[in-house]
């Protein structure tokens, strides 16, 4: 599993870490691009509105969020494009414990 923030150090910082959870800061300015990284099953808070281009094992997608809000993540790897005309600025709560079930292994946020 690659670590957004050692493959990305200047776009990602823990905020808080224990046994149980992970709390990263993600900010990043227009045209700015991710290197592939993995998150476990996490929740993203949006901090700021942005567009973003996401893409994971030949999908891509686009998606436009407004801020605060709190979105479910299922665990995946991927790299990100902010194409949009503000920064991204978000926060994810990344969960250490195993899964209890199967995602929907979908790429992006989710509503559930």
């Amino acid at each position: 599993m690659a670590d957004p923030v050692i493959t990305n150090p200047d776009l990602y910082r823990v905020l808080f870490e224990n046994d149980r959870v992970r709390v990263l800061e993600y900010l990043d300015q227009p045209g700015d691009a991710t290197t592939p990284h993995s998150h476990p099953d996490s929740v993203m808070i949006t901090l700021s509105s942005f567009r973003r281009r996401l893409v994971a094992g030949g999908s891509e997608v686009e998606v436009e969020l407004s801020p605060f809000q709190a979105r479910w993540l299922d665990a995946q790897e991927h790299s990100g494009t902010n194409i949009g005309e503000t920064p991204t600025h978000t926060v994810f709560v990344e969960l250490k414990e195993p899964a209890a079930g199967p995602g929907s292994g979908r790429l992006g946020p989710t509503d559930s």
